[in-house]
Order: structure tokens, then C-alpha cells, then sequence
């Protein structure tokens, strides 16, 4: 595993993901202005192809094997966005692929993952350990495993959508996103700092999987049990040895939020800037709306929603819930 991530890397990555990816929209909310108390540009990763920020990540992995590679197939392991990420990178690439699942994955990440093309092998979350059955897997075909976050590859996929903010909005004073094992964070890091060093980088996670706050607070990766959240894309239950590196360097702080306050920033984006999103990706805009984060007040601040995929009925019934 490539123990760095240069802003080469990203700008490689995106070239790769040209006219593959889409360029998605940069927005402005004036009443999301007046409750954050600052001035808010929403990177709407939930409107990217698969419908998650996920895809960046796996299609510049994919994009990036040898054609003895591609012929032996790749196998991933996920809750759904990157399940649904490689199993689209992998059809458009050609490349079949096999997705390790746990059993109480959204059923609309699984369907999707289906119908992208996708084998899917399913496994308890609290009794198996799901990367060791994918290696297993993996080994047993002689496939690539395409691992969620930890690998300079999807680091680098993921920091093209923070490269697209900046070429939007170069005057961002900080940036905040969702954080489940960091990819998205580390690439963020490494997008904004080889641009504007200045820039500050927050990460948000769910009070329940507070292990990249804890690992930061320690100086060293720890481990939590599987956490309890709306956020199933957030579930993470240590930092990767890779992302964690790149965060202790470029990250200001990570804070929590509780599933009250997603469920607030899910309601908010839909009842006033009409964007679907599902709780993981609310993680940003929950932290601005309920002042998790008050240094940036008055600033100049990008905020990345990861993603928009989840069941209607359950969208229904989470907006339903809080009152915010």
C-alpha cells in the first residue's frame, strides 16, 4: 500500500474521472447562511453518479489495474456506497465484481449493487468479520480487493471532489466532511493544503463512532465495537492506517454528532434547498447547523454532503422523527 498521497495523485485521478464522473453542483443557501452563521458552499456529492462521492474513489482504483487484473475480477467489501461505487466502476470498466455485504445493508444500496452488475456475498455484521471474508474471497478467485478508504488510490479518487469545490469557491476559509474511515477527509486534506495551506479541515462523525476523534485525542488508531447510528455509512470501527496518517497531519479537529442532529440537517436540506440526503451525508451540515464547530463562524466554509442514498420509506420516516 502506498504509504502517500500527492496532489499529483488527485490531479491523475482526475483525469481519469473526466467525462466519467460527474462535475457536481456547488451551492449557496441563504437561509443555511443565517442558521450556521457563516458563509456555507454544499459540495452535493449525493447528485454524483450511484449517487455517492463513493464512486470517485473506486472508478480511479479500478481505472488503475493492469489488464491481467481487470481479467481476474475485483471484490470489495461495504455497507452500500462503495458496495454500489465498485460494482458501477466495475460494469463501465468491464471488470466483474464481487461485494461483501452485511445482512442488514439498506435494501436500496443492495439493489443497486445488484443491478450495477455485482455478485453480492452476504455476512452478520456483529458476529463476522467482513474484510477477511472479502480477502478470503478475493484469494479464492485471484482477484483485487478494492478496499473502502484505506488506499492512496481512493484517497485520491475521493480529493477530486474537493478539488472541484476550490476550483468553485478558492476563497474557502475551511472545509468540513462526513468521516467513516477517512478517505474522504484524507483527500480532502490533500486537495485544500496543496492548494491554500491555510484552509481548515474539520471531520464529523456520529457521537455512537467517535473512533477517528478518539484516535486523534490519543495519538494513535483506536477501536471501537460497531456503533449504533441512522448512519450506516459511518460505522467505521478504526481509523485506516493511511487516512489516519494524512488526517493527524492536516486536520484541525473531528467532532460528533448525534442521530437527533442528522435527522435535523436531513429535514433542513430538504425542506429548504430541496437536496436528498441520506444521514452519513448530513454529517457536515449538522455540525454548521448546530454550531459543532463555532471557529468557523463568519467564515467562508465548504461543506461536502457524501451522499443521497436511501429508502424512501425510510427517508420518510427519519424526516418524520425530529421536528427541527
Amino acid at each position: 500500500m502506498a504509504t502517500r498521497v500527492s496532489l499529483d495523485d488527485v490531479n491523475a485521478a482526475a483525469r481519469r474521472l473526466a467525462g466519467i464522473a460527474h462535475r457536481t453542483p456547488a451551492v449557496t443557501s441563504q437561509s443555511l447562511n443565517a442558521h450556521c452563521d457563516a458563509r456555507i458552499v454544499v459540495k452535493c456529492e449525493n447528485l454524483q453518479r450511484m449517487g455517492a462521492f463513493k464512486f470517485r474513489g473506486a472508478y480511479n482504483f479500478l481505472a488503475s489495474l493492469s489488464p491481467s487484473e481487470r481479467k481476474r475480477g475485483a471484490v470489495a467489501f461495504s455497507s452500500g456506497n462503495h458496495a454500489q461505487g465498485v460494482a458501477l466502476a466495475a460494469r463501465l470498466l468491464g471488470i466483474d465484481a464481487t461485494i461483501v455485504m452485511p445482512l442488514d445493508a439498506p435494501a436500496v444500496k443492495l439493489a443497486a449493487t445488484r443491478e450495477y452488475g455485482a455478485k453480492v456475498v452476504h455476512y452478520e455484521r456483529e458476529r463476522s468479520h467482513r474484510e477477511e471474508i472479502a480477502r478470503a474471497v478475493a484469494a479464492e478467485r485471484g482477484a483485487t480487493l478494492v478496499p473502502p478508504f484505506d488506499d492512496a488510490r481512493i484517497v485520491a479518487g475521493a480529493g477530486t471532489a474537493s478539488l472541484e469545490l476550490l476550483e468553485d469557491a478558492p476563497d474557502l476559509e475551511a472545509i468540513v466532511v462526513p468521516v467513516g474511515g477517512g478517505g474522504l477527509m484524507a483527500g480532502t486534506a490533500i486537495a485544500a493544503h496543496a492548494t491554500n495551506p491555510a484552509i481548515a479541515l474539520y471531520g464529523v462523525e456520529p457521537q455512537t463512532g467517535d473512533d477517528f476523534a478518539q484516535s486523534l485525542a490519543r495519538g494513535e488508531r483506536v477501536a471501537i465495537d460497531v456503533p449504533k447510528t441512522i448512519a450506516d455509512g459511518l460505522q467505521t470501527t478504526s481509523p485506516g492506517e493511511l487516512t489516519f496518517a494524512i488526517a493527524r497531519e492536516h486536520v484541525r479537529a473531528v467532532v460528533t454528532v448525534s442521530d437527533d442532529e442528522l435527522r435535523g440537517a436531513m429535514r433542513f436540506a430538504f425542506e429548504r434547498m430541496k437536496l436528498v440526503i441520506e444521514p452519513s451525508g448530513a454529517a457536515a451540515l449538522a455540525a454548521l447547523l448546530y454550531r459543532r464547530i463555532p471557529e468557523v463562524a463568519g467564515k467562508r466554509v465548504g461543506a461536502i454532503v457524501s451522499g443521497g442514498n436511501i429508502d424512501p420509506a425510510r427517508y420518510g420516516e427519519l424526516l418524520g422523527a425530529t421536528s427541527s
